[in-house]
């Protein structure tokens, strides 16, 4: 019978296990592959101490027992040697039929983890304070806003949870509540006030050069209508005699400049909103001040956009949010109560607000907004003053 092995402590060294002349250890073990891989460290078992002036590591045993447990559960080591770069490449390129916007998203992520120590990481050395490490560096040295590290968050998630899936890892190391890890500093867009909506709408009326944008702001606040829904619009989705408009598509630009025509963003965003007397009458005038260009427009086969730009070609969101932004530091250069940032966002939320705040029954409200969760219209209910739960109270009390 053969004698055992033993290490320069007289351990016996069990099969695989090898201790070098410099008395670091080396386990070989077969891949699920069938190579052959050898794993070290300076520790036998985990209650010896590390040698002085090494880093602290797991000790042999300790690695070979996760190793036992990854072969087992047909877990891949080292992650497949993927980096979290080409992790996310992988991901990026099974997401098929995504919207525009979402494929820009994915575009500067990439980017962005190109030129970042933390994208050349194996993804099996990720482990959860990595993470959160990396997005708190993203904030606090980088200066990224709260906005901007959730769009990273989530890509880094669902790519990190499909090598999960995979069996490339045991852990998702981004599975985590982002505010519990960074601060929210995001600016929640609020809805203005009945006066300043009131005081805005008739400042644009009476101003000589922004009284032309009248009629499509005033719809924005009394309807509710996504911007990118209200730039697809076409003169046949006006329909007076139901006295509706039609929502079934929405217009964006790319970063390329190529128009396209996409889905409403949810799957409630097919819907007719109703219209008042007064919106009717907005819609009118905008039809009938409607310049007719030398070639109509067609963007995927809709034509009739309401709105073209000086190019003859629709406009988009982008012109809307730099009308906004013109009135709103003409109106402050006039008055001395200022009026808040105001975008298309915020008109569209003020309605809902207003809505909500009249009364309108939520599940009604939700379809109108072409929201898909009722969550998101019943937020609204949460901009309510004291003057606001005042009212209600004796409303209620008189009923």
């Amino acid at each position: 019978m053969s004698e055992k092995r033993r290490d320069n402590r007289n351990r016996i060294l069990r099969e695989g296990e090898y201790q070098r002349k410099d008395g670091r250890y080396r386990f070989r073990y077969i891949d699920e592959d069938g190579k052959e891989k050898n794993v070290y460290s300076w520790r036998l078992d985990k209650n010896e101490p590390m040698p002085k002036g090494k880093k602290r590591e797991p000790s042999l045993r300790e690695k070979e027992k996760q190793i036992e447990a990854d072969l087992f559960d047909r877990i891949v080591t080292n992650g497949g040697n993927y980096t979290v770069l080409e992790l996310v490449e992988k991901y990026v390129s099974l997401k098929t039929g995504v919207r525009h916007n979402t494929v820009a998203g994915y575009k500067t992520v990439i980017n962005m983890l190109k030129k970042e120590s933390f994208g050349n990481l194996r993804i099996d050395k990720v482990r959860l304070s990595d993470a959160k490490a990396w997005l708190i560096k993203l904030q606090q040295i980088d200066g990224r806003g709260y906005s901007s590290i959730h769009s990273i968050r989530g890509v880094l998630r669902p790519a990190f949870q499909m090598a999960v899936d995979d069996d490339l890892l045991r852990k998702n190391p981004f599975e985590f509540e982002l505010a519990s890890v960074i601060v929210n500093d995001s600016v929640t867009r609020e809805a203005i006030t009945r006066k300043q909506q009131r005081d805005l709408l008739k400042f644009i009326q009476e101003d000589k050069h922004f009284s032309r944008y009248y009629d499509a702001i005033y719809i924005l606040f009394h309807t509710g209508l996504r911007i990118s829904e209200f730039c697809g619009l076409t003169v046949s989705e006006i329909e007076y005699g139901e006295m509706r408009i039609k929502v079934d598509h929405q217009l964006q630009r790319t970063a390329q400049m190529q128009y396209v025509i996409e889905e409403p963003k949810t799957d409630k965003g097919i819907r007719y909103v109703p219209m008042t007397e007064a919106v009717a009458a907005c819609f009118r005038r905008i039809i009938a001040n409607r310049k007719t260009p030398k070639v109509e427009p067609v963007v995927e086969g809709y034509a009739g956009f309401l709105f073209l730009d000086k190019n003859d070609m629709p406009m988009v969101a982008l012109h809307w949010e730099k009308y906004l932004e013109h009135i709103i530091q003409k109106y402050n250069k006039i008055y001395r109560i200022q009026m808040p940032k105001v975008t298309p966002h915020v008109c569209r939320h003020t309605f809902c607000s207003n809505m909500a705040k009249s009364g309108m029954n939520p599940k009604t409200l939700q379809y109108i907004m072409g929201h898909a969760d009722i969550s998101v219209t019943l937020n609204t209910y949460t901009h309510v003053n004291f003057d606001d739960a005042k009212e209600e109270v004796y409303r209620i009390a008189n009923s």
